[in-house]
């Protein structure tokens, strides 16, 4: 990511393109085109604008008791 980039952004329900204004270690600012306002700009985190891995889920308390009163039995 570099100052100029064109970058898509989460905003609201969907998802707004802007250019990137700024960059520090932590924190990216983006010029947004908002239809009322025009130049906008917007302050995001880099961890935000990154892809998300998918977590796993644990599974719930319940299921966990009873696998480990099965490994239990077994052993």
């Amino acid at each position: 990511m570099e100052i100029g980039d064109k970058i898509s952004i989460p905003f609201g329900k969907g998802e707004k393109e802007g250019i990137v204004y700024k960059i520090f270690p932590k924190t990216v600012y983006i010029k947004i085109d908002f239809p009322k306002h025009t130049g906008k700009i917007v302050k995001r985190s880099i961890i935000e604008l990154q892809t998300k891995p998918v977590k796993k889920r644990k599974a719930p308390k319940r299921a966990r008791k009873q696998e480990r009163t099965k490994e239990k039995s077994t052993a």
